[in-house]
């Protein structure tokens, strides 16, 4: 790497770590919106009845 391996894999590492957490983060969204939208169904439901 000419010298510069101590610039070259933190970056890597750093780049590995955002998108890591990106994967993540959008997992958990999405679990967050699945029990939302289960919520809001149960309490439109218990409504109609």
């Amino acid at each position: 790497m000419g010298g510069y391996a101590r610039f070259v894999w933190p970056s890597i590492g750093l780049a590995l770590g955002v998108l890591i957490w990106n994967v993540w983060a959008a997992r958990r969204h999405h679990a967050q919106a699945l029990v939302r939208a289960r919520r809001a169904l149960a309490m439109a439901r218990s409504e109609e009845s």
